[in-house]
C-alpha cells in the first residue's frame, strides 16, 4: 500500500472529488481525516471508510474559520499522532460577468479557495516539519493555468494556488516537505452541475451546448475528468519519493490544455 502510516487531512472531502481522494487514501493504506463544513456528511464518509477495513475519522472545519482550522488539525494530531499529508480541496464555484460580480461573492469564494489553503497550511506544516517531512497538494484546476468567461474570482483563486505551492515548495524543502498542485479539467461533480444552468443563462445558449461547446470542446475525446482520474493524479503526488517533483502541477483534462 502506498501510504500505509500516513496521516493525510482532506478538505472538502464530504462529497465530490474529496470524497474520492480519502477513499483511494484510506486503500493505500493512509488514515484520512475526512475534514468538512458539512460534519453529518463527513462523518458519513468516515463511517462508510472504517466499514470498509480502512482508517478515518470525520473532522468539522471551516476552512475560512482561522480558530475551527487549529481546532480541527489538533485533534486529527490528538487522533493519529500527526499530520503527513494535506489535500487542500475546499472549493465552491461563483460565476458572474466582471462587471457584475458582487464583491462579497468575489471575497467570498477567494476565502474559501485562498485563505483556505493558507490557513490548513500554516496548520499542518509544524507537524509535518515534527515528524521529517510530508506532502502539501493543493486542488487547482485547468483555470490555474488559463482563463474563462464569467470566472473571474475562480480563475483568480485557482492561479494563486500555484503561487503558494512554490513557495511552500522552497520553504518546505530543508524539512522535507513537498508542495504540488492537480489541476483537473471539468469533473461531473455538484458544483459543475450547478454551473452548467447558470452558464447556459448567462451566454444565452442550452444546457447540452454549455457542455459541448463550452466544457469539452477543447478535450481530445469530449468526455468529462472523472473523479478516479483526479483522485489517481493526487496520489501520485502524494507517494512520490522525493522532491523531484516539488513545486510542479499536474493537468488532468482529458487534452483540453496541454503544456
Amino acid at each position: 500500500m502506498k501510504l500505509k502510516g500516513k496521516t493525510a487531512v482532506i478538505t472538502g472531502a464530504a462529497s465530490g472529488i474529496g470524497k474520492e481522494i480519502a477513499t483511494l487514501f484510506a486503500r493505500e493504506g493512509a488514515r484520512t481525516a475526512i475534514a468538512d463544513i458539512n460534519k453529518d456528511g463527513a462523518d458519513a464518509v468516515a463511517a462508510d471508510i472504517r466499514a470498509s477495513g480502512g482508517q478515518a475519522i470525520g473532522v468539522h472545519m471551516d476552512v475560512c474559520d482561522e480558530g475551527k482550522v487549529i481546532e480541527g488539525t489538533a485533534f486529527v494530531v490528538s487522533t493519529f499522532g500527526g499530520v503527513d499529508i494535506l489535500v487542500s480541496n475546499a472549493g465552491i464555484q461563483i460565476v458572474h460577468p466582471i462587471e457584475a460580480f458582487p464583491f462579497d461573492e468575489w471575497k467570498r469564494l477567494l476565502s474559501i479557495h485562498l485563505d483556505g489553503a493558507f490557513l490548513t497550511t500554516r496548520a499542518c506544516l509544524p507537524h509535518m516539519y515534527a515528524s521529517g517531512g510530508g506532502s502539501v497538494i493543493y486542488m487547482g484546476s485547468v483555470h490555474s493555468k488559463e482563463a474563462s468567461m464569467l470566472k473571474a474570482a475562480y480563475v483568480a483563486a485557482k492561479h494563486g494556488l500555484i503561487g503558494l505551492a512554490k513557495v511552500v515548495a522552497k520553504e518546505g524543502a530543508k524539512n522535507g516537505v513537498r508542495a504540488n498542485v492537480v489541476c483537473p479539467g471539468f469533473v461531473r461533480t455538484p458544483l459543475v452541475e450547478k454551473q452548467i444552468p447558470e452558464q447556459a443563462e448567462a451566454l444565452g445558449i442550452s444546457e447540452e451546448d454549455v457542455i459541448k461547446r463550452v466544457m469539452l470542446k477543447d478535450t481530445v475525446d469530449g468526455n468529462f475528468t472523472t473523479l478516479q482520474d483526479v483522485a489517481q493524479a493526487t496520489l501520485f503526488f502524494a507517494a512520490f519519493p522525493s522532491n523531484a517533483l516539488t513545486g510542479q502541477s499536474l493537468v488532468v483534462s482529458h487534452g483540453w490544455f496541454m503544456e
